[in-house]
């Protein structure tokens, strides 16, 4: 492990981009060998982080696991060799019904991570999973395919979630959310943390700062051990992004962020981190745009994209970490995030400042304006934190965060000017990052009160990472009229349901973090009707 202070230490295996092209290419193809040792009965459970699924199109799904050393042994592979590892896939969760089956190899260079891209799925379907090696079987998943883009649907019911601190409390959250009855996931960033300890933790992560590849290895292990989160992984797909806490707090692009070791090659570390990431979710090897050397500069994950769901709506999943450029006016420390008055910034309204940089704005656009020929009903832009204007200053003037949207405040401009050019159709924005709830109006002008309603916006208080508290929110939301509501206490995830007409959202809040089982309520319940952006506060 490496700990703050320590040199850094190239991690091994490291694996190039054509190598995990042709591994993707390899891992769907029937395979006849595989580790001798796989054969014969195992002594501990090499599934032990259990399934998930995810990156879900109307004819295929990605289904994921990662084979896991014994607790015991001080090695963080399963053995040095890859391994050969079966599978199954049926209608029934007997497998026994439309029965398929095959072997996929789990890579010893991807910390023995499995990405299934199984394909010739029938649309809007729901399948049972599993996966086996010698007499060891994993936990049965559930995954679904989605509606084909030109069907007719119904209804969409989807979760939105983000900031999962170990320290800060249980994931209990998920033990509920797997009650939902939900069709997918939306997971919004920071779905581990890289500290090594906190202020008054409840637990503490072993292993110190994460900063090599078996560090960020062992951090998701770490966080995949949890019960409920494995859960509800196995209970629908996932569509994931990331943000900051993946790599490095507050880091904006290749620029490092405010956590860690400041002496380390941050590219280096930044590639490894991509790595993990990828090794842990599941996602698409076309993810894999670029080198994820642990040396290469500018190793990239490309993980933002579009996703229709039938004739109901489009999501979108933005990345507005990997591209932007450095935050500015920081005070304190001169890098990282900070409360600036935009006043005294003469960067703050720089139009040449980026938030999502050039490549993914230009394809936004053009997904906005490809969405008026869809007529799809709703569009979702799930990204990684608060979109609107917020001002923390009582009073006359403002004093601005410089992490999120506001520090960027002509790339949010752009993006409110490409929704209004074209015209694209109820726009519902989903975020985390802030660790609380809040619940508003997207505005024409992030400045101007009176400016037109162009949508909406539902920021999650993510499952345990730690606000400060509700003391001064009502005046906070007396300085932003846009937003209806906020809450700095409770911690969970929130509920979206779309119909043709409207979309009913429920933010659900557990009653304490702290302990590992908890009771849930909900905290607050809008409504949203079709082609009008105005949201209604039902309880």
């Amino acid at each position: 492990m490496t700990h703050k202070g320590m040199p850094l230490q190239k991690s091994k295996p490291q694996a190039t981009r054509r190598d995990l092209l042709k591994w993707s290419v390899a891992a769907v193809a029937p395979l006849s060998y595989a580790l001798s040792s796989a054969q014969t009965s195992l002594k501990h459970n090499p599934f032990s982080i259990g399934v998930a699924s995810g990156s879900p199109n109307h004819h295929s799904v990605v289904l994921w696991t990662r084979l896991m050393a014994e607790p015991s042994s001080s090695k963080t592979h399963f053995a040095d060799a890859d391994v050969s590892v079966k599978w199954e896939v049926a209608d029934d969760e007997s497998f026994k019904v439309n029965r398929r089956a095959g072997q996929v190899v789990a890579l010893a260079a991807l910390a023995h991570s499995v990405h299934l891209e199984l394909d010739g799925l029938q649309s809007d379907r729901w399948y049972f999973y599993r996966f086996q090696i010698g007499d060891a079987q994993s936990s049965i998943g559930r995954t679904r395919t989605l509606p084909h883009p030109e069907a007719m649907v119904q209804k969409l019911r989807v979760a939105y979630a983000s900031c999962q601190r170990w320290e800060h409390g249980y994931f209990s959250a998920y033990d509920h959310m797997c009650q939902e009855n939900l069709d997918m996931v939306l997971f919004l960033g920071d779905y581990i943390y890289e500290y090594a300890a906190a202020a008054n933790p409840v637990r503490l992560p072993k292993g110190g700062w994460v900063s090599s590849l078996d560090d960020y290895r062992e951090r998701y292990a770490l966080h995949k051990s949890e019960k409920g989160l494995q859960a509800m992984h196995a209970q629908c797909p996932w569509l994931v992004t990331w943000d900051d806490h993946e790599v490095s707090n507050d880091y904006a692009g290749l620029e490092r962020g405010q956590s860690g070791n400041i002496s380390f090659n941050f590219a280096a570390q930044r590639a490894r981190a991509y790595q993990a990431f990828y090794e842990h979710m599941p996602l698409r090897a076309s993810a894999l745009t670029k080198s994820l050397d642990g040396l290469a500069q500018g190793a990239e994950l490309r993980i933002y994209g579009q996703v229709p769901y039938g004739k109901l709506a489009n999501i979108y999943l933005l990345d507005d970490r990997q591209y932007r450029d450095r935050q500015v006016c920081n005070k304190s420390d001169g890098y990282g995030s900070g409360f600036v008055n935009p006043d005294q910034c003469e960067d703050w309204f720089n139009p040449k400042r980026s938030l999502l940089g050039a490549e993914q704005t230009q394809w936004l656009d053009q997904a906005f304006a490809n969405a008026q020929k869809d007529a799809r009903p709703w569009n979702v832009v799930a990204q990684q934190t608060i979109f609107g204007r917020r001002d923390f200053r009582i009073g006359a003037g403002y004093t601005l965060w410089n992490d999120g949207w506001d520090g960027y405040s002509a790339a949010r401009q752009q993006m409110t000017q490409s929704i209004q050019n074209n015209a694209l159709k109820n726009p519902v924005l989903l975020g985390g990052d802030v660790h609380e709830n809040w619940v508003g109006h997207v505005m024409a002008d992030a400045y101007k009160d009176d400016s037109a309603k162009l949508g909406v916006e539902f920021c999650g208080a993510g499952i345990t990472a730690r606000s400060a508290g509700n003391s001064k929110l009502p005046a906070r939301l007396a300085e932003n009229p846009h937003f209806i509501f906020a809450d700095s206490e409770r911690k969970g995830y929130g509920v979206v349901e779309f119909t043709a007409k409207q979309i009913q959202t429920e933010l659900r809040v557990v009653d304490d973090v702290r302990q590992p089982q908890t009771k849930i309520e909900t905290l607050a319940k809008f409504e949203v009707e079709a082609g009008v952006p105005q949201l209604h506060r039902k309880a």
